[in-house]
């Protein structure tokens, strides 16, 4: 590619960061209503420059790094023309009446890429690395914190690597917090934790019987690209055998899949009980462009649920950028425990749901 080739790339990368970056910003502030903050993060933080996965690791020891205000550019906390990568690290106390809720990491903006992580696992990330390096500058970050990465009564540890190409770099602006979703829908019997994953697209690993040897185990929920999947697009199938609590297989329920990026079809113990879009061999034959951003739950039909075990498996399609199951909760809920959380919780606001930006990802990819 020429000089000039590259110069209108990253204008034109630019200019759709931009573009992604006012969509988010207005859909974080419109849709504020149902978080809360619960922690400041502003202040002092740890950085050193350079890359190294092990410094996303509580174990590290970082008491030489160098003590930095966050949000600034790191040019202005004594790294000046620094362009490259960078870590950041904060630790932070959660208090025990913590445990349980269901909780925002935002980091401002973050000029040009980055991955964060929380006692080591990885949570979330925007743009790429290099060498396919695309910028993220002017998006907002805001990351889901699954309830396995957090230690409730204990110091927990904030890792945000960063690579910054030209100009400002780092965690450079903006509200840098823990936010609570004050609206949680409080499940019957969680489905979270480790699941069974493949790629590809079978629909005979929608049965009961399925040879797993070779799959691979996943937490849920996150994104598939924060556990060795960073990248894929397409399809990819979850599976997850569980005991339902006693008392249950009468109940009226609800499967309440959280939300999924981008497509799905639902499956237990065989029988299809849902699904949002409608697939072919080649991926979905409809679907909105913004059902990654709805809730997925699925009403259960009297019985579905067998006494002892019984086997969940969801068939995805990723179109672009993150996929899978990413935010929770997720689980078995009473119907009239949901209805009252459906009647209550603040609805979408048409703007993040209906992104009409969103599809300007695709023009430079």
């Amino acid at each position: 590619m020429s000089a000039d080739m590259k110069r209108m790339t990253a204008r034109a990368q630019g200019f759709v960061a931009a573009l992604m970056g006012l969509a988010l910003v207005w859909s974080v502030e419109a849709g504020a209503a149902d978080l809360r903050e619960i922690m400041d993060l502003r202040g002092k933080w740890k950085l050193d420059v350079g890359d190294d996965p092990a410094w996303a690791k509580p174990e590290f020891p970082d008491k030489n790094w160098i003590d930095v205000t966050v949000p600034a550019p790191w040019e202005d906390e004594g790294f000046p023309g620094y362009d490259g990568y960078g870590w950041y690290r904060k630790w932070f106390y959660m208090p025990p009446e913590w445990r349980g809720k269901r909780l925002f990491l935002e980091l401002g903006r973050v000029d040009d890429v980055d991955e964060a992580y929380v006692n080591g696992y990885f949570i979330g990330f925007q743009g790429e690395f290099p060498p396919d390096y695309v910028s993220r500058y002017n998006v907002e970050r805001s990351y889901a914190i699954p309830l396995y990465a957090l230690k409730p009564g204990e110091m927990n540890l904030i890792a945000v690597r960063v690579y910054d190409s030209q100009m400002a770099g780092g965690i450079t602006q903006g509200r840098v917090r823990i936010m609570e979703d004050r609206h949680l829908l409080a499940l019957t019997q969680s489905l979270e934790g480790e699941w069974k994953i493949q790629t590809g697209d079978d629909l005979a690993w929608k049965e009961i019987a399925v040879n797993e040897r070779g799959w691979s185990t996943v937490k849920v929920p996150a994104y598939w690209e924060t556990q060795g999947l960073k990248g894929y697009d397409g399809f990819a199938w979850y599976r997850k055998t569980f005991r339902l609590d006693t008392g249950l297989e009468n109940e009226r329920m609800i499967l309440f899949l959280g939300k999924i990026d981008d497509f799905d079809e639902v499956y237990l113990n065989g029988q299809r009980v849902g699904r949002t879009g409608t697939f072919t061999d080649e991926g979905p034959a409809n679907g909105g462009d913004y059902d990654y951003a709805n809730w997925r739950a699925y009403t259960l039909p009297a019985g579905a649920l067998k006494r002892g075990t019984n086997v969940i498996a969801i068939r995805v399609f990723d179109k672009f950028i993150h996929g899978g199951m990413y935010e929770g909760p997720v689980g078995l809920v009473r119907r009239d425990a949901y209805v009252t959380w459906d009647k209550r919780k603040p609805r979408e606001n048409s703007w993040r749901v209906n992104n009409p930006w969103r599809w300007l990802e695709w023009l430079f990819e």
